[in-house]
């Protein structure tokens, strides 16, 4: 176990140690038992964070034709859905140099944009760069001047993939063995940013210049029923529409549409780019402003603060038959922040839906926006 913490707020939260760590402390273990041909219990590696790590070696095995054994994934208090998997590494001897390669359960590229080439097997750049130095290591402590060969394993990899964003950014077959640090430091969402930086560069790669965002599933349900667009070329940003908007402007995007339904986007009308409920509410504040701003009748708004969904206080708006103008200044105030948070730089518009109203907010240039994207995603 790793005694490594960080504080939030008056949390103190262990971290953990990613599948590149797991992946270069089991190939290094499996080499000292190929060339000392004796099983080990423990290993130690020192992360790129420059934290060492002593981890339990299982499962080892060794014959004639390599050595075997796992490492199992501690994600700490992060809840990662990798947490208490085992990385296995093979490693077998080869006339020269280090190769590394994936086995069962380890995912393949086939789109790119992503941190290795298609075709290669989904082992980030770092992860590697620890096992050949792990290897390497190893090799010079036994004095052996041959190559040496790792292949790298998950065997419920494939199955535990298909909840992730793999098979969406083009992983296919099995998890990635990842990490930069080697550490993982919980509740930081530093994984998912990465993730839509990762396939906004992919798609920018691939060619495209207006970016659709989406929120999650009912945005996804949503432009299926609705929409003329490709959902596979769309970047999936959960609540983090802020952290997508610069990755959109730094990666070079000119055009950004964001879709998602009400009672997240609504917050965009406070100027607010985490939706997530733990980092502000504020749903019920904007309708009341906006209601306020619509002539809306007093009494009605003094009901909005008191629903649970932005649905329930829309059915209040729509019984007064204040819903349709509140939404037009609610769209108004949206747009006002989006600019604000582009600085007018590029184009940028949002679609908030409500299926049990059938309706859909749009930002003045939206309608514009889902035909350009229509366009150049089906083009």
């Amino acid at each position: 176990m790793l005694d490594e913490f960080i504080c939030h707020g008056k949390e103190k939260l262990r971290c953990g140690y990613t599948t590149g760590s797991c992946a270069a402390a089991a190939a290094k273990a499996a080499a000292e038992m190929l060339l000392s041909e004796a099983n080990v219990s423990f290993v130690g590696i020192s992360t790129p964070k420059g934290i060492k790590l002593k981890l339990d070696v299982l499962e080892p095995m060794i014959n004639e034709n390599y050595a075997e054994c796992a490492i199992k994934k501690d994600s700490g208090d992060d809840p990662d859905i990798t947490n208490g998997i085992l990385v296995f590494a093979r490693v077998s001897k080869i006339a020269s140099g280090i190769e590394i390669t994936g086995g069962r359960g380890i995912g393949i590229i086939t789109k790119s944009g992503l941190d290795q080439p298609v075709g290669e097997y989904a082992i980030n750049s770092v992860p590697r760069k620890m096992i050949k130095s792990a290897l390497e290591e190893i090799a010079e402590k036994y004095d052996y001047h041959g190559g040496l060969r790792a292949e790298i394993s998950v065997p419920n990899g494939e199955e535990i993939a298909k909840k992730t964003y793999n098979p969406r950014m083009g992983i296919e077959g099995g998890i990635s063995i990842i990490g930069t640090s080697g550490i993982v430091e919980p509740m930081s969402n530093s994984a998912l940013i990465d993730t839509i930086r990762l396939e906004a560069k992919m798609r920018y790669s691939e060619g495209y210049r207006n970016l659709l965002l989406t929120l999650g599933n009912y945005s996804e349900n949503y432009i299926q029923k609705s929409m003329p667009f490709v959902l596979e070329k769309s970047v999936k940003c959960s609540n983090f529409i802020g952290e997508a908007i610069d990755i959109a402007l730094e990666t070079g995007f000119e055009r950004i549409l964001i879709i998602g339904h009400i009672g997240k986007l609504v917050k965009l009308g406070a100027g607010i780019m985490n939706t997530h409920s733990a980092q502000a509410d504020g749903r019920m504040d904007v309708l009341v402003t906006c209601g306020m701003l619509a002539d809306a009748d007093v009494n009605l708004l003094k009901e909005i603060p008191q629903c649970v969904t932005v649905d329930s206080a829309l059915d209040i708006l729509k019984s007064g038959r204040y819903m349709e103008k509140t939404l037009d200044i609610l769209a108004d105030r949206a747009e006002y922040y989006l600019n604000a948070k582009v600085k007018n730089e590029i184009e940028i518009g949002a679609v908030m839906f409500s299926e049990k109203h059938g309706i859909s907010v749009k930002t003045s240039l939206a309608d514009k926006l889902i035909k350009m994207i229509s366009e150049e995603y089906n083009g």
